[in-house]
């Protein structure tokens, strides 16, 4: 049964690999269309072999030889870092000062490129939608890779059992929900509300960010051991409702000087 810890690192994971997943796909479907499904596929799989081996090499690494408080403090610098930049940008669309993500755009810009691009064809596959489509999944997965790791590392610190198999469950949902989708679709998810779901993970990654931050510090301290939060993991929450009543309350202030501009504009 998944305590509060888990549901939480199931969650996060979910979403955050879902917002991946779509742009990633974006790009894979525009190279399979114009240069062929093979090279496609085959540069995909090249990048998740790639991506797998530095999951483990990373994760096993911090996790034996690194100070349990320190990395908490580490990862929680980090997902603050990440978590404030995605909720800056979805406050900045949410209140019309930069212009909303494109899905159908990118991929007509990925194609007009493909089209356009040289045709090299090397053991029957081809040169450039391979390199766009390793490229695209490469970039996109290390992200994915990056909230997997440091979820599962501080959730394993706080003693969260079988960490890494229940966050893998909800990156894995994610994609294969996502390419379903996708596949059956035959185009871009452009219906999906992705900046809802970034304003969504910047909440998540910034909420356990700064709880990781805080109990992270008593590496600092004379016994280098971890603090605790009042209320453990219930603080979570309070610190989540904080963050969103900041959030709201800007995207409130910031929309009488907000003007969508259209997607793809310069903003």
């Amino acid at each position: 049964m998944l305590t509060a810890d888990g549901i939480g690192l199931i969650t996060a994971v979910f979403v955050a690999s879902a917002v991946e997943v779509v742009e990633a796909f974006t790009i894979l479907l525009a190279m399979a269309i114009t240069r062929g499904w093979r090279s496609a596929i085959a540069g995909a799989l090249a990048a998740l072999v790639a991506l797998g081996l530095v999951t483990a090499l990373v994760g096993v690494s911090l996790d034996r030889y690194v100070n349990a408080a320190f990395l908490q403090f580490f990862i929680g610098v980090l997902l603050l870092i990440f978590g404030i930049q995605w909720l800056r940008k979805a406050i900045l669309r949410s209140a019309g000062l930069k212009a909303l993500h494109d899905e159908d755009q990118i991929f007509a810009t990925e194609q007009a490129a493909a089209r356009s691009a040289t045709a090299t064809q090397r053991f029957g596959i081809d040169g450039f939608g391979f390199t766009v489509a390793f490229k695209g999944v490469l970039l996109e997965g290390v992200e994915v890779i990056f909230i997997v790791i440091t979820f599962v590392l501080g959730a394993a610190h706080r003693g969260v059992d079988h960490a890494m198999a229940i966050a893998a469950t909800g990156a894995l949902a994610a994609a294969l929900l996502v390419m379903t989708a996708g596949f059956i679709a035959k185009r871009p998810l452009a219906m999906i509300p992705e900046n809802l779901m970034k304003f969504g993970v910047g909440l998540l990654l910034s909420t356990f960010g700064l709880f990781w931050v805080v109990e992270g510090m008593g590496y600092f301290g004379p016994d280098r051991a971890s603090l605790e939060w009042p209320g453990g993991s219930w603080a979570l929450l309070y610190i989540l409702i904080a963050w969103s009543a900041v959030a709201f309350a800007t995207v409130r202030g910031l929309r009488p000087w907000g003007r969508a501009p259209e997607p793809g504009s310069a903003s």
